[in-house]
């Protein structure tokens, strides 16, 4: 007797079906267009996991270097004095330090400054 693959099939429709959810017209009701647009998102989103992180790393360093120029600083000098005076925060906890915290942003760039001068 010849085996049929009916209800494996369905269930792989039916996995895209649910993940092209909310799509609009035939790009979450027609199976060709459905396979495309799923395969073009899943691309995108593992694209784009990767690209949030280097946005997220931009928008920390613009706003060190808004608030290291406020203190006098370049955003350069302020990461090589970090360096030189040992402190080891990251780009995300001195954004936030920064934005947060100004207070306590100010006595790390005191530090830095006082490395840098050394």
């Amino acid at each position: 007797m010849r085996t049929t693959k009916g209800s494996a099939r369905n269930r792989a429709k039916n996995r895209l079906y649910k993940k092209a959810k909310g799509y609009r017209g035939g790009r979450g009701t027609l199976l060709r267009t459905v396979k495309e647009t799923v395969v073009r998102a899943e691309a995108f989103a593992f694209r784009d996991r990767r690209v949030r992180k280097r946005d997220f790393r931009k928008l920390w360093i613009v706003r060190l270097n808004a608030a290291a120029r406020e203190h006098g600083l370049r955003y350069g000098q302020f990461i090589n004095g970090l360096k030189k005076a040992e402190i080891q925060l990251n780009r995300k906890m001195l954004s936030e330090l920064a934005i947060s915290d100004p207070a306590a942003f100010t006595v790390v760039v005191e530090e830095v400054k006082a490395a840098l001068a050394a």
